[in-house]
């Protein structure tokens, strides 16, 4: 009996993937057929990602969870934008790097991954149209901004048109079983920063602590060294065939990193934005309230607000804010309009959907 009910349900799995195959394929052409329409036009539009993946969360009803309904169609809408035309994204190398999972995580495994040394690069790459977009950390919420970022950010042509937010699990890896006999643990410095308790209380105290240039890195000097381990997490522990001795050793259980997709478009409102801001006040008093007084007035909710010493002068800065909503929505405009006639500077970094979880 059991054997016979079990034959039953494959049979209506074929089935059903038979029907899911077709569909799929229905999709397909039709992405294929706006490719045609579009030309040589944008191929990819972070509003309209947005509201799919809002849309059937909404419609989803299980038992399949929201988030891996969100990653499902993350891919078929990879799958099919390549039919369209391949997109290359930039990112903070070597592969294996956290960067690297985010630029997947919003591009899809369809895109080509393009590692580039620094940031620095991964910026120069997309601004010589030798790529697509930039997938870039911005903040950490453990340790905050990455300034490097921040502060390409300020005079690059590039725009904000997407981000990208990625739960961050540090593993502790290794070539070789145990933790005797390590001597020292390669990671970013960052990463340090957020296992720094967890190694404090776990490995000796003369265990030394090598910052590198990212965790990709750590795991690749680790696996050839059995006295090294590195931080590093799940993507780079597989490319360099570690040994994974402890889980997700990140001091806050809530690790989160926040990245920036960055290219040459702009974007429409999709329901649910955000839009990010950089504003230098002049040194004076009433300098801070003057940015902030116009974005409260009309109603503007800031959800951002990290100062950067501008590099232009001895104690001056630079404000980068996010508020909600599209700088195309009139009251963000009528606050803007204002921060330019009082500001020494304004520059609208770029407005995009609001990261589908």
């Amino acid at each position: 009996m059991s054997d016979e009910l079990l034959k039953s349900h494959r049979n209506a799995i074929d089935s059903i993937d038979a029907e899911v195959l077709k569909l799929l394929n229905e999709r397909a052409m039709h992405a294929h057929e706006i490719g045609v329409i579009k030309g040589e036009g944008v191929v990819y539009r972070p509003e309209r990602e947005a509201q799919v993946l809002t849309r059937l969360k909404s419609l989803n009803q299980g038992p399949l969870p929201d988030e891996a309904i969100a990653k499902l169609f993350r891919e078929i809408m990879s799958a099919c934008l390549a039919l369209e035309r391949p997109l290359t994204i930039a990112y903070l190398g070597p592969a294996g790097t956290f960067s690297q999972s985010a630029a997947v995580k919003h591009f899809g495994h369809a895109a080509c991954t393009q590692a580039c040394a620094s940031i620095d690069e991964a910026f120069r790459m997309v601004e010589a149209r030798n790529a697509d977009y930039v997938v870039a950390p911005v903040e950490n919420s453990t340790e905050g901004a990455v300034g490097r970022t921040l502060d390409l950010m300020v005079n690059t042509s590039l725009k904000a048109c997407g981000e990208v937010v990625l739960r961050i699990h540090q593993h502790l890896l290794r070539a070789v079983e145990g933790r005797e006999g390590i001597q020292r643990v390669y990671s970013h410095a960052q990463s340090l920063a957020q296992c720094h308790e967890w190694l404090n209380k776990n490995l000796p105290a003369d265990v030394e602590r090598v910052s590198v240039a990212s965790n990709a890195e750590a795991a690749r000097l680790a696996s050839l060294d059995p006295s090294s381990a590195a931080i590093a997490g799940d993507a780079a522990c597989e490319r360099f065939n570690l040994l994974k001795l402890a889980d997700s050793i990140e001091d806050e259980p809530n690790n989160t990193t926040r990245f920036l997709v960055l290219g040459y478009q702009d974007t429409v409102p999709s329901g649910r934005d955000k839009t990010s801001l950089v504003i230098s006040a002049p040194n004076k008093p009433g300098a801070l309230h003057s940015v902030v007084e116009p974005l409260a007035r009309h109603g503007v909710s800031m959800t951002k607000f990290e100062s950067r010493p501008s590099r232009t002068g001895l104690w001056e800065y630079l404000f980068f804010v996010d508020v909600e909503g599209h700088a195309s929505e009139p009251a963000l405009q009528a606050a803007l309009q204002e921060l330019r006639d009082v500001a020494a500077f304004v520059k609208v970094l770029g407005s995009y959907p609001v990261a589908v979880l």
